[in-house]
């Protein structure tokens, strides 16, 4: 049997006295590079630090100024943003509540009780009202603190409907620049052809409407929010728009957040956990 080939040495010369004496005169010279390279390095490393502290100080000190300049505005961004985010999710857990009882839920009993009301609502007006948070197991709350508001179609709540047959009957409008509605979510005429949103997640935003989670509805203080008023008497039509503050501009002052969830989503779900009825 063949033996294997040896790795080949790192002696520096003819026999083991040419190795001992180069061994030694190399580690030395290498000794004395490798001191040098740290030195430099240890040296590059500290400017280095140096440079970031400098500009972490520098970061926290503009920062301090835009947030002194541009707090209030700041912290109304973040509290829209995580709204915004708490529509999303309230939007995937009525999805996954289709899902897995193969209907929707009910509005909540009141702004202070969230479990699912448990009486059938029959009207419209009776299946608006607010996310019943607690029977979804989601906050039921916008980052002003009020109650989210939910508005759903009456025949989703129980198991009489059939994709084939049952409309929807819930729109949303954008209202544009020029002042003029145009739907974004369902039609003039809701059909099977024209199909609607099966439901309507609403938040007041931080001015007029809405109630607190004690229950305690905020007075109206605008003047002329004609949308916003739209939105808090809504059953089945509703309105967004970009918020504004200023009353002069086409439908008055406006911090509403609308979400809606489109059926095929609902239907999508039920269907991939065999709830959808035939």
């Amino acid at each position: 049997m063949s033996r294997p080939p040896r790795m080949p040495t790192r002696q520096g010369g003819p026999g083991l006295g040419g190795a001992a004496a180069w061994v030694p005169a190399c580690a030395r010279a290498t000794a004395d590079l490798g001191a040098g390279a740290m030195l430099a390095r240890a040296g590059r490393r500290q400017r280095g630090a140096v440079l970031l502290i400098l500009l972490a100080v520098l970061s926290l000190a503009g920062s301090s100024l835009l947030m002194s300049a541009f707090g209030r505005n700041t912290l109304e961004s973040r509290r829209a943003q995580r709204t915004q985010l708490l529509l999303a999710q309230a939007a995937d857990a009525l999805t996954g509540y289709a899902a897995v009882n193969g209907r929707l839920p009910r509005p909540a009993v009141s702004a202070t009780d969230g479990r699912e009301n448990p009486l059938p609502c029959a009207s419209d007006e009776q299946c608006t009202g607010y996310l019943p948070w607690v029977a979804l197991g989601i906050p039921g709350e916008d980052a002003w603190g009020k109650r989210l508001r939910y508005s759903v179609t009456p025949i989703f709540t129980t198991y009489d409907f059939r994709p084939a047959t049952t409309v929807a009957n819930r729109t949303v409008q954008r209202r544009g620049a020029d002042g003029e509605l145009s739907y974004v979510a369902g039609a003039p005429t809701c059909t099977m052809v024209a199909r609607c949103p099966p439901l309507v997640l609403l938040s007041h935003g931080k001015n007029n409407y809405g109630a607190a989670a004690t229950g305690i509805e905020q007075v109206n203080a605008g003047v002329g929010n004609d949308d916003e008023t739209v939105n808090a008497n809504a059953t089945l039509h509703f309105i967004t728009r970009v918020a504004s503050d200023r009353p002069d501009q086409p439908g008055g002052e406006f911090d509403d957040m609308v979400a809606w969830v489109p059926l095929q989503k609902i239907y999508a779900g039920m269907r991939a956990t065999r709830t959808l009825p035939n």
